[in-house]
């Protein structure tokens, strides 16, 4: 019988480990994928925000007139903003709703336009207010959409 073990070598190891890097293209992929969903899901969050900010200012923009119905709508609508944004404001009337809404604005709510937006949802249907007034609490509304959403 012949011996065979003088034609067997030692297995040699590698000299250094294996480098991490550069990646390989299937990793390469991934991380593009994962950064272009990131990226998208930011975008879409973003677009959201800014949907309903300018929901909510065309809504205002169709106000024209100083009737109550009109002020009656941007009264809801700086509810529903509040509903939306801040819920511990759902339950707030009177002075204590004024508070809060001039503190979440840089400029606050005049007497007389505070006093609109309080008391005209309770007038008559048909009174009519001081057009001044109601422009005044139509800008407000609009800078305080603009500082909240």
């Amino acid at each position: 019988m012949e011996n065979n073990l003088p034609d067997l070598r030692d297995i040699h190891l590698p000299a250094d480990a294996v480098s991490f890097w550069p990646l390989a293209y299937g990793w390469w992929v991934i991380l593009f994928s994962a950064l272009f969903v990131l990226i998208g899901f930011l975008f879409i969050r973003f677009m959201l925000r800014k949907s309903k900010k300018r929901y909510a200012l065309r809504l205002l923009s169709s106000l024209s007139s100083s009737e109550r119905n009109n002020i009656v709508k941007m009264s809801e609508i700086l509810r529903r903003i509040c509903v939306y944004k801040y819920p511990q404001a759902a339950t707030l009337f009177g002075q204590n709703w004024i508070d809060f809404i001039n503190g979440r604005c840089s400029d606050n709510l005049s007497a007389a336009s505070a006093q609109l937006l309080l008391n005209a949802p309770y007038s008559r249907p048909d009174s009519s207010f001081a057009p001044q007034e109601v422009e005044n609490l139509k800008r407000f509304c609009i800078l305080w959409i603009g500082e909240n959403l």
